[in-house]
């Protein structure tokens, strides 16, 4: 915009127009020039999306919708804490965005508003652009989105016999074990349980918090898990704990046997054996972490001792002629191949997953939920039992110095 100052000379004198009037007139057009030239010389301001694209991953970004919250990242990277090299982990697919939308808010409000940590997405299809405009719009860290390869997921192994496998799959949905008619949920339970760690998009971290569709998060979080972690040298840190349902898992423990027998050197004298085991091993009693919620150290998973304990479960096939979860995978290997003081119970951390929550005592002003009202308290619930044998004691955290 521009204004001729001839045609405005011309007005003025022929407008007669009385002094005060005459000098209001002049400045307003003034104010106005320098606006329209500004507007003339400043870049527009507009949303746009981009987002680069290879073979196993995506990343998003948001100009006009992420700018407060990269600036609030760069101000935290100057005067803020220090971080730990972590991420978010999200295995969801594209229908569960406004379940997945749900998680990310409940975790901002509580916990990473303050550090701006990012969030890492795995499917095994590529994620829409709802999903990643939704997702990546509530998260104050980068967002990346990672394509998950076919020979992980959605491929049984060559040394799965299809009939027999096709065949307990039938078996178990008759028997009405929940999920067990289920392939797909075969392929998660693999997935989470041997290689999520391995995706490219993860390399460059070392610890990760799972999040999962539709999880409430009912506690402030005032202080960064992450870095407890890495200070305290913990290794699995789990909120609840359960039974596993033992149809899903009838040889789980034989072959968790077997792999113990040839591999002792594994087993360090001061693991959690007598939480897995009330019979000095001789059967499983089905605790587990509920891994639903897990923060861990991805080099345990990446370790030897796992990964020869996972191939050694993949080749004895119960992912597909069983439905063994990565909650009893998990669980076993940490209570078996981690010293007691690398596992940690986060008793602060208020956490649902339906049905079931954890609800913590002593934080009225920190909670939103009953402190009656946890799973803790269940007969269902194997944490007693884990804080009788690992000599927990209350508010252990605090007197960790987190």
């Amino acid at each position: 915009m521009a204004i001729d100052l001839a045609q405005l000379q011309t007005f003025l004198h022929t407008s007669r127009l009385p002094p005060l009037r005459y000098l209001a007139v002049v400045l307003s057009l003034f104010f106005i020039s320098l606006i329209a030239l500004s507007s003339d010389h400043a870049p527009s301001i507009t949303t746009v999306t981009r987002w680069s694209s290879s073979k196993s991953s995506e990343t998003w970004t948001s100009g006009g919708e992420k700018k407060a919250a990269k600036e609030a990242a760069n101000k935290t990277a100057k005067e803020g804490p220090t971080l730990a090299n972590a991420t978010f982990v999200i295995l969801a697919r594209n229908s569960d965005v406004w379940e997945i939308v749900s998680s990310i808010r409940g975790m901002e409000d509580r916990f990473n508003k303050n550090y701006h940590y990012p969030y890492t997405f795995l499917n095994d299809e590529p994620f829409s652009d709802e999903f990643k405009t939704y997702t990546s719009g509530v998260a104050s860290g980068p967002c990346t989105y990672g394509l998950i390869p076919k020979e992980h997921w959605g491929e049984e192994p060559e040394w799965i016999d299809q009939e027999k496998a096709a065949k307990a799959r039938d078996d178990m949905a008759k028997a009405g074990v929940i999920y067990g008619g289920s392939l797909p949920y075969r392929h998660m339970c693999r997935y989470q349980s041997g290689f999520f760690w391995r995706h490219p998009l993860l390399d460059q971290y070392k610890y990760y918090w799972r999040i999962e569709p539709n999880v409430k998060y009912f506690c402030d979080i005032d202080y960064d898990p992450f870095v407890f972690m890495a200070e305290k040298k913990k290794k699995y840190g789990f909120v609840l704990t359960i039974y596993e349902y033992i149809e899903t898992i009838p040889t789980l423990w034989d072959a968790t046997k077997e792999f113990m027998a040839k591999y002792p050197e594994y087993l360090p004298k001061n693991n959690l054996a007598d939480w897995l085991s009330s019979d000095g091993g001789k059967t499983y009693n089905r605790c587990h972490f509920w891994s639903n919620f897990e923060i861990g150290d991805l080099d345990f998973w990446r370790g030897e001792a796992y990964t020869k304990y996972f191939e050694h479960l993949d080749k004895a096939g119960g992912f597909f002629y069983e439905r063994w979860g990565d909650a009893p995978v998990h669980s076993i290997a940490a209570a078996l191949f981690l010293e007691q003081d690398e596992l940690h119970f986060f008793e602060d951390i208020g956490y649902r997953h339906e049905p079931f929550q954890h609800c913590p005592k002593g934080r009225p002003s920190k909670c939103a939920c009953n402190p009656d009202d946890t799973f803790e308290s269940h007969w269902y619930s194997c944490t007693p039992s884990y804080k009788q044998l690992s000599k927990w004691k209350p508010g252990m955290l605090q007197a960790l110095g987190s």
